[in-house]
Formats: structure tokens, sequence, C-alpha cells
């Protein structure tokens, strides 16, 4: 019997090593539609679409609102120009009489402006708070939404802590852009628009001196912005593998603790943190010189304006203009007032290129998220409560709980409903299976497993039992081959009604954040305290449970962190005991149990696994020795298939595991 747990403790250390093999085997080139070359453009104007379309009535508020204000900021020159011109009437004539009350007038509307300017940024600043904030939860709602519906190949080929980055970093980007920046951008749009007509209104050859500089400061800002963009592009992703590293190394203490891997994780980490700190460094780099080359410009263009005004009227230069006025000191002195504002506006939205360009990046990682492919189901067989027609004898559907399941299977060919009962009948014939293309796993695999039955799979690391198991679920669909279930093709059957015919306990214990009897609860959500009370006893976690400070009531945190590891198991196979399936997988449930529990536990396994189909991983060979069927997989192959003492008379593979002639490998 040594000899066997030496060999059962090889085999789980080894197997544990499954799940890593299998990953790099599935990793491949991430080709989700959202994978496509960096276009900020595209990105922005799908962001505003995304915005607008969750407040279609809000947002024409805000932008109302910004008009105004807009207006507000652009009215002064027309004013301070009219204010100027009735100065210089005065000058010249001395009728104060004519004046005052133009004056006042001038006044009255300014003051009348600023009101509806400061009204305005009132509603729109306090509307955008709801915006802002509502538009991060509908993201975060939507991205969570889209995970549910991915397949397991995703999060198997993509780091757990990437994937947090989006509800975290990556939606936070959006947050500075959404409240301030777009608000301050169309505002500053409409305010530069409103000035440049102004401008033309007066004078068309002063507001060419203006657009000279102009152009040159968008040149400007354009090419360093687009350089700042790229980098911050690099700068998230770089924190999204940081992330990645971080949470794969917290979860990993103990074994990095155990191999005095600190060092090594230390290296490790400087390196990703080493490429972040580059990546950032010349992304702010590029969007910190923008604001002071632009003030600078705008200084510029101030001194070219007013030396242009100069020259213009010295010259007696004829004024072309809308206005059809001649060009005077009450034009040339607004248009000054006027050139400071349109270069101010610029620079406000060159200080914008930061959050705009940490905003795209994000929201570009978004959209690759939220564009993946969800899973496919094409299936349209469901699970339904069934029950016997006191007439006919005939199962037929039923609203409420019977504890009796039928597979309804419409067929589409004739449209006539068949009512199948669910009895556990797995059948795989000639299946063949890779994660990659032109990479298989499975090779021409055919086994059954009839209702109530016992089949265990053996075998070294990599052969293939866990694969089986994910096929059963269809976590992937097969390349080749059939799987049939009562019958029928797992293909035509919904894939949520599938699993929810399936039990499965891994090795691995996912517990969640709630009570005890919450995390019983979650194999069926529809389960009394009495149902998840009686599951615990079946898997023999009763005991231990009523010993907790607030027995079923204790709070589990952390993924069970308050518990033992072996408690933990327990609770995972009670959790599959509530559920009540026809068909249970286990991937060697007991692995993580001492010898004495594993004894209470197996008593509980036994009952559990009582009337139903019953898939098992086996390392330790011991608790397979009553199985129906053992087949014992070689890469991907079946090389024997029988029971326990079939195949210990037939010396093979079997019968040296058992006996130890030689270790999995």
């Amino acid at each position: 019997m040594s000899k066997q747990q030496t060999d059962s403790q090889t085999a789980t250390k080894a197997d544990e090593k499954t799940t890593q093999e299998q990953n790099r085997q599935q990793e491949m080139p991430r080709t989700g539609r959202g994978r496509s070359a960096t276009n900020p453009g595209a990105t922005l104007k799908r962001l505003i679409k995304t915005v607008f379309g969750f407040y279609p009535v809000l947002l024409p508020v805000v932008l109302f609102c910004i008009l105004l204000a807009a207006v507000a900021a652009a009215a002064p020159a027309i004013f301070q120009q009219r204010a100027l011109s009735v100065v210089e009437e005065f000058w010249a004539s001395g009728d104060w009489e004519t004046a005052r009350p133009q004056t006042v007038t001038i006044l009255t509307q300014l003051i009348v402006i600023y009101i509806v300017s400061l009204t305005a940024s009132f509603i729109y600043t306090r509307l955008m708070a709801t915006i802002t904030q509502g538009c991060l939860m509908k993201f975060r709602t939507a991205m969570f939404s889209l995970m549910q519906n991915l397949p397991i190949k995703y999060f198997d080929t993509h780091s757990h802590g990437d994937i947090m980055s989006h509800y975290t970093n990556d939606v936070d980007a959006l947050r500075q852009v959404i409240s301030q920046t777009m608000p301050s951008l169309l505002q500053s749009g409409l305010t530069l628009t409103m000035t440049f007509c102004i401008m033309n209104f007066f004078s068309v050859w002063m507001a060419c001196v203006v657009v000279a500089g102009v152009i040159m400061m968008f040149i400007t800002t354009g090419h360093l912005g687009s350089n700042s963009a790229r980098f911050f592009l690099a700068q998230q992703r770089s924190l999204g593998k940081a992330e990645g590293y971080s949470q794969e190394t917290m979860a990993g203490q103990r074994v990095i603790k155990v191999f005095t891997h600190e060092d090594e994780a230390k290296a490790d980490f400087d390196k990703v943190n080493e490429e972040l700190f580059e990546n950032s460094k010349m992304a702010h780099r590029y969007a910190n010189i923008i604001g002071p080359i632009l003030n600078n410009m705008g200084n510029f263009m101030y001194v070219i304006v007013a030396l242009a005004g100069g020259i213009f009227l010295a010259l007696g230069v004829p004024n072309l203009s809308i206005s059809g006025m001649p060009l005077s000191i009450s034009i040339v002195v607004p248009f000054l007032g006027m050139t400071r504002q349109f270069a101010g506006q610029i620079g406000q939205v060159s200080n914008q290129v930061n959050s705009i360009v940490m905003a795209l990046a994000g929201a570009e990682r978004i959209f690759e998220l939220m564009d993946e492919e969800p899973e496919v189901d094409e299936g349209y067989v469901t699970l339904v409560n069934a029950c016997r027609d006191e007439q006919t004898g005939e199962l037929k559907e039923c609203t409420n709980r019977t504890g009796q399941w039928a597979w309804k299977h419409t067929h589409r060919s004739t449209g006539v409903t068949e009512y199948i009962p669910l009895q556990g009948d797995v059948v795989l014939d000639g299946v063949d299976f890779g994660y990659r293309e032109n990479h298989p796993i499975l090779h021409d695999v055919s086994l059954y497993a009839k209702p109530g039955q016992k089949v265990a799979f053996v075998g070294a690391t990599g052969a293939g039992k866990t694969t089986i198991t994910n096929l059963i679920n269809r976590f992937y669909d097969i390349a080749d081959g059939k799987i049939r279930y009562d019958g029928i093709n797992v293909n035509k059957i919904k894939k949520a009604d599938l699993r929810r015919s399936l039990g499965v306990v891994l090795q691995d214990v996912n517990l969640f954040t709630g009570t005890v009897m919450d995390n019983i609860r979650y194999g069926r959500l529809d389960a009394s305290d009495s149902d998840c009370r009686e599951a615990a006893r079946l898997a023999g976690a009763d005991s231990f449970i009523e010993r907790l400070p607030q027995g079923y009531n204790t709070m589990l945190t952390d993924n069970g962190a308050n518990l033992s590891q072996g408690q933990r198991q327990l609770l995972s196979i009670a959790r599959a005991a509530v559920a009540d399936p026809p068909v249970m997988i286990l991937d060697e449930a007991t692995s993580s149990i001492d010898t004495h529990t594993e004894l209470v536990v197996q008593r509980g396994m036994d009952a559990l696994m009582k009337g139903r189909t019953n898939f098992v991983i086996a390392h330790r060979l011991s608790t397979v020795q009553d199985a129906d069927v053992i087949i014992v997989l070689d890469h991907g192959r079946i090389i024997e298939r029988g029971n326990h003492d079939e195949l210990i008379a037939a010396k093979g593979t079997y019968y040296q595991l058992y006996t130890g002639a030689f270790e999995l490998e």
C-alpha cells in the first residue's frame, strides 16, 4: 500500500502540471474582432457613439448647455468692440448723454450673457457627474455580462490580472475624458468656431494672420500627440501585464517561498515594471511638452497679430470684412483679445491630450474585450421538469419541480416534440480533439457509460483525462466523432441545459464571498436550507460546519481562506450534491483530504454516486478499485479498459501502475 501511496503522490504532483501544459497547448493568436490596428479616430468615434447610446436624452441637454456656455465665452469680443466704438465716438464728440445709455445697454447685455453662461455651466457639470459614473457602471456591466458568455478558451489564454485591468485601469481612464475632457473639447471647439467667425466679421486679413499661426500649432499638436498616443496605448498594455504578473505572484506566494524563488520573482517583476516605466515615461514626455510649446507659440502669435494690426493701420490697408467696417483701433484691440482667447482654447485642447490618449488606449482595450466572440451555442434541445400523463402514461413538460427531468427535443425536420428521460447515458464514438489545429490531443476515443456506472480514467500527465470531461461539458467542441447523451448528440443540446445536468467536483476549489449556506446553495439556487444541510451531511461536511463560529451562517471570504483545504473540498462536494445531477464528474475530489477525512468523505461520495453515471479522474488508484470500468489513457489513446480484477489479471499498464512497477510521468 505504501508503494501505491508513493505512486499516487507522484501522480498528483505530475497531474498538477496538466493544466499548465494544456494552457500552453491552447495558446494561440488572439483574433477577437477588436484586435485590429490602432485607430484613435475610430476608437474615439465609437466611444462617443457608445456614450450617446447610454444617455440619449441627457447628453443633448448637456450639448445645449455647452453651446450656451460657448456663445457666452465668445460674445464679449463683440461687446468689447461696441464699447470701444462708443468710447471713440464720445472722444470725438464729447456727448456723454448719448454715450451713457449705450454703455448701460452693453453692460446689461454682458451681465445677462454671463448669468446664462453660469447657469448653463452649472447644469451641464451636474448632469455630467451622473453621466460619467453611469457610463463607467454601464461599461463594467457590459464587460461582465459579455464575460459570462465567453468560452473557457478565452480565460485559458488570457492572464486573469490583465482581464481585471479592464475593470480597473481601463475603465478609470475613461472617467477623466467623459467627465471633463469631452465637454471641454466640445466647448473649446464651439468657442473656436464662433471666435473665428467673429474675427472674419471684423477683418478677414487679421483672421488670416491668426489662421497661419493656428496651422503651425495644430501641426505641432498632431505630431506630438500621435507619439504620445502610441506610448499611452503601450502603457495600458504594460499596466495590464504588470497587474497580471502581480496577481499570479500573490496567488503563488506559498510556492515561491517553498522553492525560495523570491529573488527570481523580483527579477521577473522588475522586467515587467521596467517596461511599464519606459512606456509611461515616453508617453508623459510627449504629453507634458505640448502645453509649454503651445503657450509660447500663442504668445508669439499674439505679438505677430499686434504687429500686423499696427502695420495695416499705418499703411491704411483697406479692410476686408463681413461687417464692412473700416479697420480701426476698435477692431484691432478686440482682435488681440480674441487672438489670446483663440490660442488659449487651443492650449486647453492640447492640455487634454494626456487624458485623451489614455482614455483612447483604455477604450481600445475595453472594446477589444467587448468584441471578443461569445460562446456559440446552436443547441435547441432543452432540459425540462417532466411528469407522467395520468391518461397516456407518457412524459410531458411540467411547470413545477417534479424531481424527474427530460430532454425536450423538437425535431427540426418534422416539428414533432419528443420528451426523452434524463438518465445519464453517455457515449463517445471515435472522438478526435486538439486544443490547436493540427495538434491533436485525443485520438479515436470511444467509450460508453451506462446509467449508474462508475467510469474511472487513469493515465500519466497529458494523457487526456481532464480533456475528456471538458468535452462532455462542451467547454470545447470536438474535431471529429460524436458524443451522445441519452442518445442525443450533445451539439444539439443547449450548453446551459447540458451543464445543468452534470455535477462537477474539481481539484481546485473555488468558494465565493458569502456564508457557508450560500456556497452550498450555489449548486442549485432554489435549494432550501434543509436541502443544503442534507447535501452537507451526504458529503460528510455537516460535522465541521456545525463547529464553525456561526455554523452554516459563517461568512467565507478570500476563497474560504479561513478553512482548511480539506474543508473547502468538502463544501465543493456538498455543492455538487445539492445540484442532484444524474451525471457526476470528479477530478480527484479527495486529493486534498487527509486519510481520516477521506474515509468519511468516501462514504458520502459512495452515497452521492449511487444511481448516477460517474466519471472519476483517478490519481489514487485505491479510489477506483470498485469502478465498473477503468480506462487507461496514454497520449490521448485508450490502451486498456476493464474492471480492476480484469486489468490486474492482464498485467498490463494498469497492473504496473498499481504494483508500482513504474510511476506516472
